[in-house]
């Protein structure tokens, strides 16, 4: 599984997380060691290139200031 997926589905099962994360976004993501690319993607909410990163499909991750995704 790849760090951005792995992140996304932490941020959709852990509060604290997720909290911190709509406080400070930046450090979250720096500290779960994604790329420029996956970081920049997240901040920017660009879900295409969320999709291309994680291989996602449409419909298998949900948004609501914070990208999260569903289980399999």
């Amino acid at each position: 599984m790849s760090r951005l997926l792995e992140l996304m589905r932490k941020l959709g099962s852990d509060a604290a997380l997720a909290a911190e994360y709509e406080k400070n976004p930046e450090a979250v993501l720096q500290r779960a060691g994604l790329s420029a690319e996956e970081r920049k993607a997240m901040l920017e909410k660009d879900y295409e290139a969320i999709k291309r990163l994680t291989g996602l499909a449409d419909g298998k991750f949900a948004t609501n200031h914070l990208i999260r995704t569903y289980e399999d």
